[in-house]
């Protein structure tokens, strides 16, 4: 590739294409006391007062009502930093990437690949083992895919570790959203291997006693997710890798809900594979991020063929590039890359740490605000029982959540309700539907006890008080 430099820097003529973070936290580390009773850092509410300056959507009004959205666990809202970077892009270096000799297409590579190498320090990987992807979906998709077309014999030896067929065993939890669910049904289904499940106790805690029954000799895959969408627990990562890992399998890791919140560091997991959504995370919709040992990857077939993914094509046969190339057919989703690359350095300046510490301050709060209404009942492991994030999803005896969150709407409250894509968690509980309410760090203490005085007056209001 040409290089031409950082055009954000030796241009005078382009406006930053990479926004300053505006919020000054520049004042002593706030602390809190974990579960555990670990002393773990946190924000403050002047520190969440200073970020939510940085959200141009959170001063509106909705209904007549402040806006409060409790909903980023469906999609988080983006600071302006990350809106300036992709307008700014659009703006002024506007081209294809990896194609052309000009000076734009030099500078939109530059930035392309600048993105996935701040995205790779984000989560402790190397460049090459970051693979964009239009979401996380995309991600668990290409890796099911590339295992099946190994199955097909693509790939040759280096992909014999991702055949399946009869008597192999793919195994994933009671918990999984159907992105990690579904196309491993489908995976199944194509190479005649079993899905088994982990199963959760009544608390809503993954069995490891079961997890050690259903993983062994026969098992090649184990997916789960870090943090449950609807439970909101943190998963036990290191336990499930060892027994994988044990017996030789791969893992991946549905990072969803944890690479926004928590610190992660895919390569101290020990995880094979990874996927984590963009638009979680403060970024656009329309890009995500499949992390996958440089190993693996370029031994894994590729799911998507097309242009830019090949070294030589012939009318018969092409062969591929590297990893993560010959998983990026196509036109790529550059701008939102950048912007990924540009709500990284957001939550890195805030610190991933005291995010965290903040949102389990706020997790708690909501857990055990909800938890103390009459008629209410909150899934998931208690704040006691295991570490939560800040999410919380509930049901209020004799009312609908459809009708709770159209209560909590018309106060200006946004909350999520449904089953959240995770139909076999809500079947375990015996429920179809919750309301779910999903904090970050930009909520504060005062909307996560609006929320909880709505759903007290929504039984009051139902006839249920």
């Amino acid at each position: 590739m040409r290089s031409h430099g950082d055009p954000r820097r030796a241009d005078s003529r382009h406006p930053a294409t990479e926004a300053p973070v505006t919020i000054d936290l520049n004042h002593p580390t706030d602390t809190t006391m974990s579960a555990a009773g670990a002393r773990t850092a946190t924000l403050d509410e002047a520190a969440v007062e200073r970020i939510r300056g940085d959200f141009p959507i959170l001063s509106r009004t909705v209904n007549g009502h402040p806006l409060v959205y409790l909903d980023s666990g469906a999609t988080s809202q983006k600071p302006r930093s990350v809106i300036d970077v992709e307008r700014a892009y659009y703006e002024f270096s506007n081209a294809a990437v990896h194609r052309g000799a000009h000076t734009l297409a030099g500078e939109a590579t530059e930035l392309f690949e600048n993105a996935r190498a701040t995205v790779a320090r984000f989560v402790g990987a190397a460049d090459d083992e970051i693979v964009w992807t239009s979401n996380a979906t995309e991600g668990v998709n290409l890796v099911a895919y590339g295992m099946s077309n190994a199955s097909l014999g693509r790939g040759g030896k280096a992909a014999e570790r991702f055949r399946l067929g009869p008597g192999d065993e793919i195994v994933v939890t009671e918990l999984e959203h159907h992105a990690n669910l579904v196309p491993w049904q489908e995976l199944a289904l194509r190479t005649g291997a079993t899905l088994r499940h982990i199963a959760l106790d009544d608390a809503g805690r993954i069995r490891l006693d079961h997890a050690a029954e259903v993983i062994g000799e026969r098992t090649r895959v184990v997916a789960f997710a870090h943090v449950s969408n609807v439970l909101g627990a943190v998963n036990p990562v290191a336990e499930l890798v060892a027994l994988a890992h044990g017996v030789g399998a791969l893992v991946l890791l549905d990072a969803c809900q944890s690479a926004p919140h928590l610190p992660v560091d895919l390569r101290a997991l020990d995880v094979d594979f990874a996927v984590f959504s963009g638009h979680k995370m403060l970024a656009p919709t329309g890009v995500g991020v499949l992390y996958g040992r440089s190993e693996l990857l370029n031994a894994l077939p590729p799911f998507l063929t097309g242009g830019s993914m090949i070294t030589t094509v012939g009318l018969t046969e092409s062969e591929f590039l590297p990893a993560p190339m010959r998983f990026e057919a196509g036109t790529q989703r550059v701008s939102q890359a950048i912007a990924l690359a540009a709500a990284v350095d957001y939550l890195e300046a805030v610190g991933l740490d005291r995010i965290a510490g903040w949102e389990a301050e706020l997790g708690r709060r909501l857990h055990d605000g909800l938890a103390a209404i009459p008629g209410v009942r909150v899934l998931g492991p208690s704040p006691a029982e295991a570490e939560r994030v800040g999410l919380a999803s509930f049901v209020v005896a004799g009312i609908h959540a459809h009708d709770v969150g159209q209560f909590l709407d018309d106060r200006g409250i946004a909350v999520r309700v449904g089953h959240h894509c995770a139909q076999p968690v809500h079947r375990r509980f015996g429920v179809t539907a919750t309301t779910r309410a999903s904090a970050y760090l930009y909520n504060t203490v005062a909307e996560v006890d609006a929320a909880v005085e709505a759903v007290a007056d929504a039984r009051v209001f139902f006839g249920e008080a």
